[in-house]
């Protein structure tokens, strides 16, 4: 059986992480994806490192599988007429520049339009399409910043805290992917393309859920709190005699279950008995906890905490997650054969499809690795391409 995506073809004209993300998603589900990037260049994290393996950046590979990549000066007449030629054949267009730098360089929506009437173009920005800061550039670091993650992340008393991996940047290729999906559904009713508009700060906001909810209805700033649920308690990070765990009890039934495993005689105690009442004397009941949990290791009340049936876990760092049974078992490291870095190991899919789970059958691509295949299928000539290349077209 193909794969959901297959036969969907996708010009890639993005570069960094929001967009390339997106159509990695897209590409491991089956879509022809079309790496566009600059001569000589290529995709900025090319260059982001160390590390590095036989040169080639493992930012990069970790999100550039399963495509082709093309190089082409998008500002020259000629590189402008070779991806009109590409949108012509494709049935979705990624693009995450500035506002505007699309419509200058003759490749927005209208533009392509023009060629493929049915195109679905999706642009990634930090701000969106229109507004007032619309023409903002825009990073991951900066935007976890004005959307107010910030300032709701690391200790109470603590400097603002970066969350550790491009969280926003990849939530917004997933919604990008998301509304590729849903105009790609309606193409197939209605013949019709459209444009999808997905930003970073639209993300973000989205995602703030109960916190923003929180103070929308009462008016009171939330704070930093570390690992702390303004919300539920017990349900952060404690730390045993040696390292630190994560505690959930996330309702008053596992709260029962926590006190028997614990053998505290506290269950019903009208302070500690209704999560309200828990969130309400959080500092007294975390001063019990704190000085019971520095009596034992972790492996030691994980055990307890298991038998009880209490949500819990250790604070596992990157070598711990990656040799995880259940991460093994669930197929999430996958490997690739590069023909400059050997054998390179990266974060599958998570997408798991009875009949059509994801393949993996492109290595992240070479810069230009597949430029004369590309030319080719769309009718230049060889000593066509010989003269691109020496104009530095391509």
């Amino acid at each position: 059986m193909n794969l959901p995506l297959a036969g969907v073809k996708v010009l890639d004209i993005s570069r960094v992480v929001a967009g390339p993300y997106c159509t990695m998603l897209l590409g491991d589900l089956g879509a022809e994806i079309i790496k566009v990037e600059m001569p000589g260049k290529g995709d900025e994290t090319r260059a982001w490192g160390p590390p590095f393996v036989e040169g080639e950046s493992t930012y990069y590979l970790s999100i550039n599988r399963n495509k082709k990549s093309i190089t082409v000066d998008m500002k020259s007449e000629k590189g402008r007429e070779i991806l009109l030629k590409l949108a012509a054949e494709c049935d979705v267009i990624i693009e995450n520049f500035l506002p505007g730098t699309t419509k200058r360089l003759g490749l927005d929506y209208e533009s392509v339009r023009k060629v493929k009437p049915d195109i679905i173009y999706c642009s990634i920005s930090g701000f969106g399409q229109d507004g007032p800061f619309q023409s903002f550039p825009a990073f991951d670091l900066m935007m976890q910043g004005i959307g107010g993650l910030m300032s709701l992340t690391g200790e109470e008393d603590g400097n603002p805290v970066r969350i550790g991996v491009a969280l926003i940047d990849l939530g917004a290729a997933m919604y990008a992917a998301l509304g590729i999906l849903s105009a790609l559904l309606v193409k197939k009713e209605s013949g019709q393309g459209q444009y999808v508009d997905v930003s970073l700060l639209d993300t973000e906001v989205s995602w703030l859920t109960y916190v923003a909810a929180a103070y929308l209805a009462n008016g009171q700033m939330p704070k930093r709190m570390g690992t702390a649920h303004p919300s539920i308690v017990p349900y952060q990070a404690y730390k045993a005699r040696d390292k630190y765990f994560i505690l959930a009890v996330g309702n008053d039934a596992i709260w029962q279950r926590f006190c028997k495993g614990m053998n505290f005689d506290f269950a019903d105690d009208p302070k500690f008995a209704t999560n309200v009442m828990r969130v309400k004397h959080r500092d007294e009941l975390n001063a019990i906890l704190n000085d019971t949990f520095a009596q034992k290791d972790v492996a030691e009340w994980l055990k307890i905490l298991e038998e009880a049936k209490v949500p819990c876990g250790p604070v596992n760092d990157i070598s711990e997650v990656v040799n995880h049974p259940q991460v093994k078992h669930r197929n999430m490291i996958v490997e690739l054969e590069h023909p400059k870095a050997g054998s390179v190991k990266v974060p599958g899919s998570p997408i798991k499809l009875s009949l059509t789970p994801p393949e993996y059958k492109l290595h992240p691509p070479l810069l230009g690795e597949h430029a004369e295949e590309i030319l080719i299928s769309l009718g230049y000539s060889e000593q066509e391409i010989v003269t691109m290349k020496e104009e530095g077209v391509i």
